[in-house]
């Protein structure tokens, strides 16, 4: 039988995933591996495949979601990159926007730009706004910059000329210059990356190209080394930060589009299965080992954003706290990331306050729990302590926890400190998560103007069905959806993922000052490129289903929305876009502006190819299941509760049957935690669902 395959590395375990050509699946966790993630992603595939009795032959395609990318950012182990640009403008990553994400902190920190000032070397030439010619390039200036960056020992070079995106001439010239200087040395044009206007954000946007370009490049050849080696010869397709795939050659060249390349693959899975399920509208909770993400979906839609920032301590694309990373202008699916995972660690400052996070114990070597030699008490040590974890469950039994060990490094580092009891301290580090959650929840609701209590959370990650309820009950959200392979959704969400490609353009018009051909005929070479862009990547016109978009904006105003605009062969209705964008800006920020003029900014055109069907059902699957043998456990829910004996069930003890908390659902991926207040049942495609007790 032939298999499809997602992969989804994360800081703690490396998820795999098969769907069989007739439904069936079979998934396996193992611990991430990073001084070499392609040992881990081997591993884990082989021992799925074995237990299916399956071998490499059977694997028909691969489809891979991977953190490389944001760590090396967040741990500034990108490559040794340089800034070519043009003369005046060396400065544009120091000067940045004048936003701050913390109100009030006038003298907060910016963080240092990926590349030195040292390595941000100008050139002579110049043009105009509209791509004309005000200077000549003056090609032994471009030598110069070449022979010092050479001199230097870059890997990488990012050119940005001041608008190159409305004539990429120069730009082009001196990547041919600088590649007979320097040679083997990645080299990546903002023409080429992002061809829009505002200079820091397009700059910002190709340096991270260049940044990632050789880290990523390694990465992509050593994993192909180990597939290869183990037989695996099926195409691997990369998850990108907008929910969908490209080829391994494209990623390669353009790594700053998988930045957010795994917490994209979870919230596709979950608008899927929100429409497989008819709705409803749900914020997803997706919380791993190292951090938790959130994001919105609406009627069965995943939101898309071009304003995101990448290397703060939440990384986010909310207008109103920005300013502490680095800017990412890309289409990146709505996701606000924050160090909050069961590898988080707990410690209590000088003042005497606890802190869950940002830093994590990882992988290696992990909680204290894993008796790995980590020292340092964590989240998922804190869970053990309150009886919510089984020290001989996680992963099926395979990861044996030390729950002494956990108990006792939560004593002496935080209870001790802190003067607690060692379960009102293992308490506190549960609520200090979830209300740490809430921030990145608050990010894709509440400041995009929706209410999440109009919201189901739906859970996932080996962590998230664990805080879920903590999570709802502080934005007073009644319902939680947890999903089959809650543990390895992520890896699910990539078999649901289409072959998608986005082109894009400056293009600053009124809307009053436009025809509808003059519009249309502007798609054309964008709608040219997206066709020769998919055939590169083996799909022909007959195949690819084509959208169009316009980035909108009140004129004069800073930042704009984007508005689908018809198919490839639509005829564009200026009012009916005017008008479209009017609603989104009121529901988005509560206000519209009937008297404003609209503006056009940019024109996207999108090129999508949906997966085959899966024909996976997952509720005989789980009604095949053996019956929970779990018995009761103590647990401990707060000064309130205090400790009590809790049911532990497997998912399918809840067919038919909703049952009221405390109880616990043990499954070989993760844990569900359902406290007093709650209640628990299977819906028909074999979800759980968690309502408050008094809806």
């Amino acid at each position: 039988m032939r298999y499809r395959v997602g992969i989804d590395i994360g800081g703690t375990f490396t998820d795999v995933i098969l769907i069989g050509a007739d439904g069936s699946q079979q998934s396996r966790k193992v611990l991430s591996t990073p001084d070499d993630y392609g040992r881990g992603i081997v591993a884990g595939l082989s021992q799925a495949l074995a237990e299916r009795g399956a071998g490499p032959e059977d694997v028909e395609s691969i489809v891979h979601a991977t953190t490389v990318a944001t760590n090396a950012i967040l741990e500034r182990q990108g490559a040794l990159t340089g800034l070519v640009t043009t003369r005046g403008f060396r400065d544009v990553l120091d000067m940045r926007r004048l936003r701050i994400p913390e109100m009030y902190v006038l003298n907060y920190p910016k963080p240092e730009p990926l590349v030195p000032r040292r390595l941000r070397l100008e050139v002579d030439e110049r043009l105009g706004p509209l791509g004309e010619l005000r200077r000549e390039l003056d090609e032994a200036s471009v030598v110069r910059a070449a022979e010092r960056l050479r001199a230097a020992g870059v890997e990488a070079v990012a050119i940005s000329l001041l608008h190159a995106y409305a004539n990429p001439e120069h730009e082009h010239r001196v990547a041919e210059i600088l590649r007979r200087h320097l040679d083997g040395a990645f080299i990546t044009c903002s023409s080429d990356i992002l061809p829009l206007i505002r200079e820091y954000e397009r700059t910002s946007t190709t340096v991270i190209n260049a940044y990632l370009g050789p880290i990523l490049e390694r990465y992509f050849h050593s994993l192909s080394r180990h597939l290869t080696a183990a037989g695996i010869q099926a195409p691997l397709q990369v998850m990108k930060s907008d929910g969908g795939t490209m080829s391994l050659a494209a990623a390669t060249e353009r790594p700053a589009y998988i930045v957010e390349s795994g917490p994209a693959a979870g919230v596709i899975g979950a608008a899927e299965v929100a429409k497989m399920i008819g709705g409803p509208d749900c914020i997803t909770l997706d919380m791993g080992g190292t951090t938790a993400k959130a994001a919105m979906v609406e009627e069965g839609r995943v939101d898309k954003t071009g304003d995101y920032e990448v290397g703060a301590g939440i990384n986010l694309s909310s207008k109103l706290v920005m300013g502490g990373g680095f800017a990412l202008k890309l289409p990146v699916i709505d996701i606000s990331e924050i160090g909050a995972g069961g590898g988080s660690i707990v410690a209590v400052d000088a003042g005497g306050l606890m802190h869950v996070g940002p830093e994590s114990a990882g992988a290696d070597p992990g909680p204290v729990a894993y008796d790995r030699g980590g020292v340092d008490p964590t989240f998922s040590d804190a869970m053990v302590a309150l009886g919510y974890l089984n020290p001989h469950h996680l992963v099926g039994g395979a990861l044996a926890l030390n729950a002494g060990k956990a108990r006792e490094v939560l004593a002496e580092r935080v209870a001790g400190p802190l003067q607690k009891e060692l379960e009102e301290t293992a308490y506190g580090v549960y609520q200090v998560a979830g209300s740490t959650m809430v921030r990145a929840v608050k990010a894709v609701s509440t400041y995009r103007g929706r209410d999440p209590r109009d919201f189901a959370l739906f859970a996932f990650g080996g962590n998230g069905p664990v805080v879920a309820a903590e999570v709802a009950r502080l934005m007073g959200m009644t319902e939680i959806l947890v999903p089959p392979n809650p543990g390895v959704f992520s890896a699910f969400g990539l078999l649901l993922s289409a072959v998608e490609h986005e082109t894009n353009r400056a293009y600053l018009k009124r809307l009053d000052e436009l025809s509808a051909d003059d519009l249309d005929s502007a798609y054309e070479p964008l709608l040219a490129e997206l066709r020769r862009t998919m055939t590169v990547e083996g799909f022909g016109p007959e195949a690819v289903e084509i959208l169009r978009f316009a980035d909108l904006r009140y004129f004069g105003q800073a930042h704009e929305l984007v508005l689908p605009n018809g198919g490839a062969d639509s005829r564009s209705d200026l009012t009916a876009l005017a008008l479209a964008f009017g609603d989104e800006h009121e529901r988005t920020y509560g206000h519209r502006a009937e008297d404003e003029a609209v503006e056009c900014v940019a024109l996207r055109v999108a090129g999508r190819v949906p997966p085959p069907p899966l024909g996976y059902d997952p509720l005989p699957a789980v009604a095949a299941e053996r019956g929970s043998s779990g018995g009761n456990r103590t647990a401990y829910f707060g000064p309130d509760q205090g400790r009590l004996e809790t049911p532990v069930l497997a998912r399918c003890d809840l067919i038919g049957d909703e049952r009221p908390g405390p109880l616990i659902v043990e499954e070989y991926d993760a844990t569900c935690v359902v406290p007093p207040g709650w209640r628990a049942r299977l819906d028909a495609s074999a979800n759980i669902v968690v309502t408050a007790e008094d809806e």
